[in-house]
């Protein structure tokens, strides 16, 4: 089957503003889909069903692009070192690499599940974020404890999970089991915080799919959905608005829609303690023990560990990545699946279709990506907050930590374009923002509030139409 995309005129004429060298953009006119697929985001997709389905870079990326994307690809892939001449990993970490959490752009199993918390080997594949009960930060810690540290340093602290497991039935007999999660910290690197003034809340890693079609939105459709509402299903989102790199602006990605951009530099700062200019100072800095231990070292700290044209290299990596195609969309149950999709009223919040902007996206140096401009995608998200319940009132998600304009119970529909490859990509079914849903059946079932209309008309389908639901999600 063979479909033809046309580029608008106004795109056309971004490629003459917009090319800024004489890197060969491709600029397709024809896309050739195989029979059984269709396509996820326009021109970014790719037509792969395997463990790099989430790690190959579009068909337009070309010439000085490609060398770049390469760049990229080999900082997110590759681990910083351990001292300064080596690229300044720590001294506390969560990951020693994006590839570390991100494996082939997904999302690393957690160790949640394998080690009962905190990893062995330098990596946990989560975050670990912390608050007083009243909203404030420790000082001693800031908003992420890190649970790793190169040789010779301590880390923040370690993380221990147990799980309480309730089981279900649904209405026609058929039983289910969701596990609710209970954090605890302990090995503190400084004193022990009481847990009567703690907030934990767990993040695992997001999958990279998307993240260049996201950053193109057009944002005026996002915040078009956010004046609807279905109060017959009590779902009503809305946008978060957050201060970045000094200027108001629309959230679209982390879980919360916390963040305007990919957060290339926080990652490298927060996540791998790897300073640059926006975030130039450690992340240990100001901790008086942390300090004392990395001094006997001899590290010092008068250097940036990573560049702003390697970020932008990273930027530009995740921002290229293809999109792989929906599979198997001819198959009678995946249609019926799709039918009970939008049956249990689903697509009021993972939107199936949205556009870019026409003059694409900007890359944190302020390079332009047109080739994802004037785009039609499916997201299967709105990109908006919706209350997803509180856990005082039954299964729900507050997680009490509060993100911009988002508050504990609420979250960032979730895009699912690409979440059935997840097994194939990264070897697992963990979904939520904590991995607390072991499939997707449970990850349905722990909707609460805005979510709770969906998950009772789920529940009550038919065993042979849940199931074809689930089936339609793997073909995602």
């Amino acid at each position: 089957m063979k479909i033809t995309v046309k580029f608008a005129a106004v795109l056309t004429a971004a490629f003459v503003l917009y090319s800024c060298d004489s890197d060969e953009g491709l600029e397709i006119e024809d896309i050739n889909v195989p029979d059984g697929y269709t396509l996820s985001a326009g021109t970014s997709t790719v037509f792969l069903k395997s463990t790099y389905a989430f790690d190959t870079h579009a068909d337009w990326v070309t010439g000085k692009n490609l060398t770049r994307f390469y760049n990229g690809d080999d900082l997110y892939d590759n681990p910083l070192g351990i001292s300064r001449s080596q690229g300044g990993l720590g001294p506390v970490y969560a990951g020693y690499s994006c590839g570390s959490c991100h494996r082939n752009a997904g999302r690393t199993e957690p160790t949640l599940w394998s080690a009962g918390g905190s990893g062995n080997y330098g990596f946990s594949s989560m975050l670990i974020y912390i608050t007083r009960k009243n909203g404030a930060f420790f000082q001693d810690y800031g908003r992420v404890v890190h649970d790793q540290a190169i040789i010779g340093v301590k880390p923040e602290g370690k993380l221990k999970v147990t799980y309480d497991y309730q089981t279900f039935t649904f209405p026609d007999g058929e039983k289910y089991e969701l596990a609710k999660p209970n954090y605890t910290i302990t090995e503190w690197y400084a004193d022990s915080i009481s847990p009567d003034d703690l907030f934990c809340t767990v993040r695992i890693p997001l999958r990279h799919v998307g993240m260049g079609q996201i950053m193109a939105i057009d944002r005026r459709e996002i915040e078009q959905l956010a004046t609807k509402s279905y109060p017959e299903y009590g779902i009503s989102g809305k946008a978060n608005y957050i201060k970045e790199r000094g200027k108001l602006q629309l959230g679209l990605s982390g879980n919360k829609a916390q963040h305007a951009d990919l957060t290339v530099e926080l990652g490298f700062s927060s996540d791998m303690g790897a300073t640059n200019s926006r975030f130039p100072e450690e992340i240990c800095e100001g901790q008086a023990q942390m300090a004392q231990a990395t001094s006997a070292m001899g590290i010092t700290y008068n250097q940036l560990d990573v560049t702003s044209e390697q970020m932008e290299d990273v930027d530009l990596y995740m921002q290229s990545l293809g999109v792989p195609a929906r599979r198997n969309v001819n198959d009678l149950t995946v249609k019926r699946g799709e039918e009970m999709f939008y049956a249990a009223k689903c697509h009021l919040c993972h939107v199936t279709t949205l556009h870019t902007q026409p003059q694409g996206s900007v890359l944190l140096n302020g390079t332009r990506l047109p080739w994802l401009g004037g785009q039609t995608i499916h997201p299967y998200s709105d990109f908006l907050l919706h209350d997803m319940g509180s856990e005082i009132m039954g299964v729900g998600l507050n997680d009490n930590y509060v993100s911009g304009l988002a508050r504990g119970n609420e979250w960032r529909t979730t895009p699912l374009w690409g979440v059935g490859l997840q097994h194939l990509v990264n070897g697992h079914t963990y979904f939520l923002h904590d991995g607390r849903a072991r499939n997707f059946v449970e990850a349905i079932m722990w909707h609460g509030g805005e979510g709770e209309a969906s998950k009772n008309l789920f529940a009550k389908m038919p065993k042979a139409d849940r199931d074809a639901l689930i089936t339609f999600l793997e073909s995602l």
